[in-house]
């Protein structure tokens, strides 16, 4: 018995021998990024998959990483804005290929309510998401008005919102930033800033 013992011992220190040393670390290496996970880009035509990691998951894992677009997409579009953003409020005259430019062109979209159904100071902010196409996904949905507002104002600015947004797309993405926005969740808050000679009877 020892001396079967002594014979396999003998054994593995023999094929432990001829084995390459680096060969083992090579096969042992993880690549931490392989090529479907890396990072991308709205210049980049390349395909790439963001992941997450899961509590079910043993293996190695990269967090997503919200690649290209680091920025929240948060808006605030003002009734009249100021003169220094006046700028920021002209639709580009190409396709939209950045972030600035989509926000250019929905602050080129608001059409506030008219004066008479207006209140000065009325905010209200809606969340919604585009297609690749430019379309949206579905209406937006209202996720703040400001306090106190009568449901008859909150109407009446809605319908603002959704005249606006519907009377301005599809937008026209390029493909690089359709890809990056799309299903992507955006929030615009309006602030109807305007001076109202005539507040509205809507108290």
């Amino acid at each position: 018995m020892l001396r079967r013992i002594l014979f396999l011992v003998i054994a593995m220190v023999i094929v432990a021998g001829f084995a390459d040393p680096s060969s083992a670390r090579q096969r042992r290496q993880i690549n931490p990024t392989p090529f479907s996970h890396a990072p991308c880009s709205v210049l980049d035509g390349e395909p790439c998959t963001p992941s997450f990691c899961s509590v079910f998951n043993h293996g190695p894992c990269i967090p997503e990483i919200d690649y290209p677009i680091g920025e929240n997409l948060q808006l605030t579009i003002q009734s009249e804005p100021a003169h220094d953003d006046a700028a920021k409020y002209q639709k580009p005259d190409h396709d939209l290929g950045t972030i600035g430019d989509l926000f250019a062109a929905l602050r080129a979209c608001w059409s506030p309510p008219p004066a008479d159904a207006a209140r000065q100071g009325m905010q209200m902010s809606v969340l919604f998401s585009f297609k690749r196409s430019g379309e949206m996904i579905a209406a937006p949905r209202v996720t703040y008005a400001t306090p106190g507002a009568p449901v008859e104002l909150r109407d009446t600015y809605l319908k603002a919102i959704d005249a606006s947004l519907g009377g301005c797309t599809p937008l026209a993405f390029t493909k690089d930033l359709g890809g990056a926005i799309a299903g992507r969740p955006i929030m615009i808050r309006y602030v109807d800033n305007r001076t109202l000679q005539k507040q509205s009877d809507v108290k």
